[in-house]
């Protein structure tokens, strides 16, 4: 069982992807406790999904889920990932854990100050921010003919719960 002091919520930010997912477990208002990513390859990749999400809550009892939202203006996600999308919502919600989602452009903009910005720019102002945890993850710049590193996908994630975090307190997320 995971311990975390009652005053300071833990946020589990999950970025699903069309590999699997990434995740990341924020702590009061700092601290990266816990970041990852998982891998799937078979032919019920959502079933796989939902099991290893189903075993972070489990394991890190947080008090919010942060999702991105698939359904925001801009957002192009694949129908397989909006269904996965669903069934996490429908499984946090029999639990009781409090669901947040926020779109991909409220994560550029919180990060970056603006919405236009690139997840290779989002990814490095997180390694910056949190180097013990991150700088040895951070993939090199994608050529256009590469498709995204897999690594990306906790990228994905911590971006996601910071600039939930930042939202939730009306604050800029880091300083430039």
């Amino acid at each position: 069982m995971s311990y975390h002091h009652p005053q300071q919520s833990r946020l589990l930010a999950v970025a699903l992807t069309s590999r699997g997912l990434g995740y990341a477990v924020l702590e009061g208002e700092k601290l990266l406790i816990e970041n990852g990513h998982t891998s799937v390859r078979s032919e019920d990749k959502n079933a796989q999904c939902l099991t290893r999400v189903k075993k972070l809550v489990a394991l890190y009892q947080p008090d919010a889920l942060i999702l991105q939202d698939v359904v925001a203006k801009g957002s192009w996600r694949h129908p397989r990932i909006k269904r996965l999308h669903r069934e996490v919502v429908v499984f946090a919600k029999k639990r009781k854990l409090a669901v947040k989602l926020i779109s991909g452009r409220q994560v550029r903009r919180f990060l970056l100050g603006n919405e236009h910005g690139t997840k290779q720019e989002m990814a490095e102002l997180l390694a910056k921010h949190f180097p013990i945890e991150l700088a040895f993850q951070l993939p090199p710049k994608r050529r256009p003919w590469e498709s995204a590193d897999s690594r990306m996908d906790i990228f994905d994630a911590v971006g996601l719960a910071a600039a939930y975090r930042a939202r939730k307190m009306n604050v800029a997320c880091f300083d430039k």
